[in-house]
């Protein structure tokens, strides 16, 4: 938790990007401030709207009922989020229109008309069905990146199945603890998933891990390298399922509030929370923001480079992508392989248009060089979108000159959000300015603020403080799935607003810089300093391709900072390096910010997502208990 005193902020940003003026001309949210100003005055009007534009079976009786901290949006609504994605494509002009692209790390490409997914989707569903799955029941999967993976989401939620999606290579304890907490009495998985050219056998892990769990009725497998030859007996064969159901599935008639999936998330402590999605006001909200925010038009072709097992891949790879009838490209495997190209061939060979990718990829591509980006044709790329870690503005700056050619075709943007929040809820629109450091603006529909610890707002200008949401939008998560004190904590702990457990800064005119978790703020002799602040200024050096700090107790000075820094290609770690560091974050944020200590890594340790993970370092150096560490990427 923060402690009294505000956050210093000290790294001066300079200037401004425009946006292209192609970009503004074409955008369809043309008017930020007005749609902003009418989501958080006639919040219920605006999302009315906006669900308006979607199907549902039965239309709502009230649009949102707040008996704090819980809530309901469309109450009284019947509908079915798969209806939107899949059915209302089949007689609107998209039925033959390219819904999946699928890339395999092997360079294998398979495409997914919209007509043939709900086909496929019905065909599982139905499969699920011959195995005694029905409406309310959970089931997880345990899937690598793939079309089974999404299609065994979506065939979940057609039939009101409650799915959770467990990222593939997660270990047996991981896995088998969210088995238990959902109570799930099928598990869906692959024989194998594929990384930098090595088997994962997920089988094997899911195996172990169920084998003494007698709540778990099938596991559903799909054999990516033929049928194996003795079969257990709890195992069912994935494509035998889908040729035996019927293309015809009807979707269950669903209640707005009625659960979609749960998603886990891993606290510092403790055991993972099961963050719930629903059916109604998660549609309508990831709807709207990728329509609105990612911008992507009918025959744009949309990249998004997360996985199923994250929140991004729920929303912005699998549902708000399909309910907006749109093009979506997702590869399976490492980015960097075969080779660090991939990732530009990619843009060129499919035409790739709107991407939504992390600022620790852009990183990694930043340390490769400049040379990889200017052997392809990018031009196709009009918008390039980032979250999941601040980006800071060395990188973000590289991507706009060398992925964007600065801005002759292409822009980048930031946003901010969380698995809680479904989809964004900071971020710089693409009519707007860019302020490097800078997320962005609150979106539509997202009312947030600043406020110190005892939940007093902050209004001066970049003084920073804790990161909190004032009131909930459709797409927000309802509860910790089995665990309501666990969800109205966060609501509770400063009355009367969400706990986002992010520390942030605001400008006069409203952008944001989100400068790292509560827990992550470095407090060296009475100043208050967000980590984001020091990493943004190491990663500005032209040597340092990524940089992670933590603070070090000291007696003297309370804490001092420790960075563990990865240099670009072509550098070598040296006393003289650390001497250039040091001076060059002196300059950037003044001599409080200094690392008192620095150390070469050749990676840093991150999560599957791609956050760096800043308390498994602070852990390791102080030689405590790091906390959950089932998202570490091995």
């Amino acid at each position: 938790m923060v402690q009294q005193g505000q956050i210093d902020h000290l790294l001066q940003e300079t200037g401004q990007i425009l946006p292209p003026a192609s970009l503004v001309q074409q955008a369809y949210l043309q008017d930020h401030d007005a749609a902003y100003k009418d989501s958080v005055e006639n919040p219920e009007a605006f999302w009315e709207k906006v669900a308006k534009e979607l199907d549902w079976f039965k239309p709502w009786d009230q649009v949102f009922e707040w008996t704090y901290p819980t809530f309901k949006w469309f109450l009284g609504a019947k509908c079915n989020i798969t209806y939107n994605a899949l059915d209302r494509h089949l007689t609107n002009g998209n039925k033959n229109k390219a819904a999946f692209i699928f890339l395999g790390e092997d360079g294998s490409e398979r495409v997914f008309t919209y007509g043939r997914l709900a086909q496929m989707v019905n065909r599982f569903a139905n499969g699920l069905k011959s195995l005694g799955v029905k409406k309310g029941d959970r089931v997880v999967i345990y899937m690598p990146l793939s079309p089974e993976g999404a299609i065994a989401m979506l065939a979940c939620a057609r039939i009101g199945a409650v799915h959770s999606v467990v990222y593939a290579g997660f270990s047996v304890g991981s896995l088998r603890g969210r088995i238990l907490d959902a109570q799930a009495k099928v598990v869906i998985t692959a024989d194998v998933g594929y990384r930098r050219g090595k088997e994962v056998d997920l089988k094997g892990i899911c195996d172990q891990t169920v084998e003494d769990l007698d709540l778990v009725e099938h596991v559903v497998v799909w054999s990516r390298k033929g049928p194996p030859e003795t079969p257990r007996p709890r195992d069912v064969d994935f494509d035998q399922l889908m040729a035996d159901g019927s293309i015809d599935c009807p979707a269950e008639e669903m209640d707005s509030e009625d659960p979609l999936y749960i998603l886990y998330t891993s606290g510092t402590t403790g055991s993972p929370k099961g963050v719930l999605h629903v059916h109604g006001g998660y549609m309508v909200g990831t709807y709207y923001h990728f329509k609105t925010f990612w911008d992507v038009k009918d025959d744009d072709v949309f990249w998004c480079t997360s996985d199923i097992g994250w929140v991004v891949g729920h929303s912005y790879i699998v549902y708000a992508p399909l309910v907006a009838g749109a093009t979506t490209v997702f590869r399976e495997g490492a980015i960097d392989y075969p080779h660090p190209g991939v990732f530009y061939e990619t843009i060129e060979k499919y035409g790739v248009n709107v991407m939504f990718t992390a600022p620790t990829l852009l990183r990694m591509l930043m340390r490769y060089g400049e040379e990889y980006p200017k052997k392809y044709n990018l031009k196709s790329l009009r918008f390039l979108t980032c979250a999941g870690e601040p980006l800071n503005p060395e990188a973000l700056k590289w991507s706009y000159e060398f992925i964007c050619g600065s801005g002759e075709w292409g822009h980048i943007v930031d946003n901010w959000w969380q698995t809680e929040t479904g989809g964004p809820c900071l971020g710089t629109s693409a009519t707007m300015p860019v302020k490097p450091g800078r997320v962005g603006r609150a979106l539509p529909g997202a009312s947030l603020d600043i406020v110190d610890r005892e939940g007093v707002p902050i209004t001066e200008p970049d003084k920073g403080g804790l990161l909190v949401i004032t009131k909930p939008f459709p797409h927000f998560y309802r509860t910790v799935y089995g665990d309501p004190e666990r969800y109205a904590q966060d609501w509770n702990t400063i009355p009367g607003v969400y706990l986002t457990g992010d520390v942030a800064l605001r400008d006069a005119e409203g952008y944001y810089m989100v400068v790292g978790r509560a827990d992550d703020v470095l407090n060296v002799a009475g100043h208050r300093i967000g980590s984001a602040e020091v990493e943004s200024a190491l990663v500005s050096h032209a040597a340092v391709a990524e940089a992670a700090v933590i603070g070090k107790p000291d007696e003297l000075r309370g804490e001092i900072i420790k960075a563990f820094v990865t240099l670009r290609m072509g550098q070598e770690p040296s006393d003289e390096m650390v001497a250039a560091l040091k001076l060059h974050v002196r300059e950037e944020l003044g001599p409080i910010a200094v690392p008192a200590e620095l150390e070469f890594m050749p990676v840093l340790p991150k999560t599957r997502s791609g956050k760096i993970m800043r308390r498994l370092l602070k852990a390791n150096e102080l030689g405590i208990d790091p906390g959950d560490i089932t998202t570490l990427e091995e």
